[in-house]
This record gives structure tokens, sequence and C-alpha cells, in this order.
């Protein structure tokens, strides 16, 4: 059935559940997964101000390594804990993505056949202000979609 599922987490508490499941069912199918993290560009928006502040070269490559060590810090402790069930993992770090175009794109690079991503579920004013990365996946995926709340 699925033989390579990639696992979308962001660090947070809620993905964690996304990286148990998708791992749990990995094991059970003898499947081998591909852990995956999209950091975002640098927010411009937030580069300047109404002081006339804007970010420089430094500002941007901080936050490049920043995002850079995070995100490796996540995926190395999703990897252990592959390891440890005995199930085959890669993890990928994507730099400087929207999170659901790079995980849609990773997923087919990869031939993934199943997609594991965790959601709040939010429905009305909260996802339209916050956004859901998971419902774009869900719009636009060619590969299944495994949605865990």
């Amino acid at each position: 059935m699925y033989t390579h599922i990639l696992i979308a987490t962001d660090g947070s508490e809620l993905a964690q559940k996304g990286i148990d499941h998708g791992l749990s069912l990995a094991k059970a199918l003898s499947a081998k997964v591909t852990f995956v993290m999209v950091t975002e560009p640098f927010p411009v928006a937030a580069g300047a101000t109404a002081s006339g502040w804007v970010a420089g070269p430094n500002d941007i490559s901080r936050y490049e390594e920043g995002q850079k060590e995070f995100a490796g810090g996540i995926l190395e402790k999703a990897r252990a804990a592959a390891e440890k069930m005995g199930v085959k993992a890669d993890v990928d770090h994507l730099a400087d993505r929207w999170p659901a175009d790079a995980i849609i794109e990773v997923a087919e690079e990869k031939g993934a056949n199943l997609i594991v991503m965790a959601s709040h579920g939010r429905r009305g004013l909260g996802r339209l202000l916050l956004g859901s990365q998971t419902v774009e996946v869900l719009t636009h995926s060619k590969v299944p979609v495994l949605v865990v709340r």
C-alpha cells in the first residue's frame, strides 16, 4: 500500500502528533519515511518599520542560520525516533520556501505515496486569518494526504 511516507513537521507539539502517527503507520507497513521541515523566507514586511529600520545582510544571514539550526534539531530528533522504532528515515530541510508548495514538491520528487501532517482544525475566521498549510497541501497535492489532529 504505502511504501514511502513523507512526514511534514514545523517543530510544534501538534506536529509531533503527526510524526508519532506517521512513524506508527510506517512501522506497521514496513514503509520508509522522509521527514521534511520547511522554513519560510526572512519576513520582509517585518524588516521595515515606521522608524526606517531595514534588515541588513547580517540580519538575514543570522535569521537563516537560526532557522537551519532549529530545523536540524527537530529533524534529528525525528530521525532518532524513527531509528528507535526500526523505521528507515531520511530528513530534508527546505529553507526559504513556502511550506505547502515545498511539501508537495518534495513529496513528488522523492516518490512519496503518502503525506502525513498535522492540523489544528481551525474553522472560519481563525483559518482565514492564520492560513492553513495543511489545507493548501490537501487542495493541491496529487499525493494522498493523511491529516492528524
